[in-house]
């Protein structure tokens, strides 16, 4: 009987711990108050966009000068793949000025401008040509395999990059919205919007757009 009793007593202690056990086991999320779930939501939610690192390059412009975008660590730097044969890089430089404009723009604010022309035929003597005929002021480097280009994925001309002080990617897209000004004043112009919110210390409100153009005519 005493047997039976004590068997009876350890059966009793013994569930509660059991129920217990069986329970699941609350998640790591669970386990925050509901306001600071939310909360933490809230501060992904806010975190600024990831930007990629310009990778670093040297060329050489049609003096036969090597430039490097290390060279300008701490500026702001313009990227405009080039072609003298596009006509939409002819537009901007030989009717509109958009770029040579812009250039000049912000030139005493720090930004560098430079045009990169990866076209497998291109030359360098064609490059000067074109630049003292359009009075085109920044260099026009050569790229002719088109390694650069590779690297930072350029698919027309233009297609225009903005690198930040800290040499990151800011910008990736096209100079505009108009081709070929279609779209006359009513155009909005990414990059000069873009700049003018780097330079004011302002989140880009267009970080990356559709480039149009030519394609660039990669080596094969």
């Amino acid at each position: 009987m005493k047997t039976r009793l004590l068997t009876i007593i350890l059966l009793a202690l013994a569930v509660p711990l059991l129920i217990s056990s069986c329970k699941k086991k609350p998640s790591a999320q669970e386990q925050i108050p509901a306001k600071q779930q939310k909360q933490t939501i809230a501060d992904v939610n806010q975190m600024p966009p990831k930007t990629d690192t310009a990778p670093d390059f040297t060329l050489e412009n049609y003096e036969g000068n090597s430039v490097s975008l290390s060279d300008y660590k701490s500026k702001i730097v313009v990227l405009e793949w080039f072609n003298y044969d596009c006509p939409f890089s002819k537009y901007h430089h030989e009717k509109a000025q958009t770029m040579t404009n812009l250039a000049e723009k912000f030139k005493d604010q720090g930004v560098v401008w430079l045009a990169i022309n990866s076209t497998d035929y291109m030359t360098a003597e064609k490059n000067k040509e074109f630049a003292l005929k359009n009075n085109i002021p920044y260099p026009i480097l050569t790229d002719k395999d088109g390694t650069v280009a590779k690297l930072y994925d350029a698919k027309t001309t233009p297609h225009m990059f903005i690198i930040n002080k800290n040499q990151e990617i800011v910008y990736n897209g096209g100079i505009d919205d108009s081709p070929m000004g279609e779209k006359g004043e009513k155009g909005v112009n990414f990059v000069d919007q873009a700049l003018g919110e780097l330079l004011d210390e302002k989140a880009i409100s267009q970080p990356k757009t559709k480039p149009y153009g030519c394609s660039v005519k990669y080596a094969q």
